[in-house]
């Protein structure tokens, strides 16, 4: 147990009380604060009051499924820096892919062996972590890359990159959250806009000449899903 862990608060929402029941005992143990709901419904209701750092949402749930849930939620500006992480029993593409354009953060599937699902956590966390702790200048560092936004600077080994503002805006997004999955509809709303229509090929260039000039080793491409910068 740490103070990390003590400062944390997960809820956990899954209709099935075995299921909440079992997650809830580990994370106890692990030192965490932790809140349990057994439907949509409460577990709006109990986020709103526990304002919680994580949320393990299962996706089928007989009066509201989870991908309402993280959109409502999504909808409020208190939980932009809530993690949603879904768990489920479904683990089709498809499935995988509406989560996170829904605005999920990770996505395990059941089952799961608690000490799995408890590094899978602290991995979590810490990635949220890293990205909180942005120095006062607006600045983001990862490996050999820092990125400013205030200045609208990056910077590769100590050498200053001269990125197009739509390359700019693309890579602090995906520095924003390092690890986490952006799909392209993601992209296109937080870059362009929702008015604006581009091409499926826009966002791959962009991706192209981004990797052309920070390096291969950054961008990762999830085929079918979209885009991330390994923590």
């Amino acid at each position: 147990m740490t103070s990390d862990t003590r400062d944390t608060k997960i809820l956990v929402i899954d209709d099935e009380l075995d299921v909440t029941d079992v997650i809830s005992y580990n994370l106890l143990k692990e030192g965490y604060q932790v809140k349990t709901a057994n439907s949509g419904s409460t577990g709006l209701e109990v986020a709103s009051e526990f304002q919680p750092n994580l949320i393990l949402l299962d996706v089928m749930m007989t009066d509201m499924d989870g991908m309402e849930v993280c959109r409502q939620l999504r909808e409020q500006d208190k939980f932009d820096n809530t993690l949603i992480a879904f768990l489920t029993a479904r683990g089709e593409d498809y499935t995988q892919i509406a989560a996170f354009d829904y605005g999920g953060d990770d996505f395990i599937v059941k089952p799961i062996r608690p000490s799995v699902l408890k590094s899978r956590i602290s991995a979590l966390l810490r990635r949220a972590g890293r990205y909180s702790n942005r120095d006062q200048n607006n600045t983001i560092t990862l490996g050999e890359m820092t990125l400013n936004a205030e200045k609208f600077e990056v910077e590769v080994s100590g050498k200053k990159i001269d990125l197009a503002k739509k390359e700019f805006k693309i890579l602090a997004l995906l520095l924003s959250y390092p690890g986490r999955v952006f799909t392209r509809d993601e992209i296109y709303r937080q870059v362009w806009g929702s008015d604006i229509i581009v091409g499926e090929r826009t966002i791959d260039v962009h991706i192209r000449r981004i990797r052309e000039k920070i390096g291969d080793g950054y961008i990762r491409t999830l085929k079918g899903v979209g885009y991330k910068i390994d923590a």
